[in-house]
């Protein structure tokens, strides 16, 4: 669980000491920081895919916008949540960057990468089933392959283990 609350540093930010090193812990951790990411993920990719679809964008401008989105809404998540406690502007989002660029950086790429190798995934339109069957499955195999990349992170007290920073997630 999370520690005692330590003094802010410079910013005047409170502080948490980060939690015990207890491998379930870190699952439970590694779990929720991955839901977080796949939330703001999902909100970016299904965006982009659905504008790419909508506009006919080749493949390479549908995951470039899709990646671009979910980049932008992974981060904003983040931060109006740390805004929300208090942290100013600036160091939120370093504490976003430093919260979630790994962990939406390998969602991101797993999940393009499966819809690369399903055969049609990439041309099919809005109203085909392949098109948010493929898009689903891919989210779920991200979250899956990045939960382990997560744990590790927080337990070398990387990625959202910042977060413990200003409160526990």
């Amino acid at each position: 669980m999370v520690g005692p609350l330590r003094h802010g540093d410079s910013d005047g930010a409170p502080r948490h000491e980060h939690h015990g090193r207890e491998p379930g812990l870190l699952w439970v951790s590694a779990v929720r920081a991955t839901l977080h990411c796949l939330t703001g993920c999902a909100i970016g990719e299904v965006a982009g895919m659905v504008l790419a679809a909508a506009f006919a964008l080749g493949n390479a401008a549908s995951i470039t916008v899709s990646m671009v989105l979910a980049f932008v809404f992974g981060y904003a998540l983040t931060l109006r949540a740390v805004l929300a406690a208090g942290v100013p502007p600036r160091r939120a989002m370093r504490l976003a960057v430093a919260s979630d660029t790994v962990s939406i950086t390998t969602m991101e790429i797993v999940d393009n990468a499966f819809i690369l190798v399903v055969p049609g995934a990439m041309a099919a339109g809005l109203a085909d089933s392949l098109f948010w069957w493929s898009l689903t499955v891919s989210l779920v195999v991200a979250f899956v392959l990045t939960v382990p990349v997560n744990r590790l992170l927080i337990a070398r007290g990387k990625g959202h283990a910042v977060m413990h920073e200003i409160h526990a997630y």
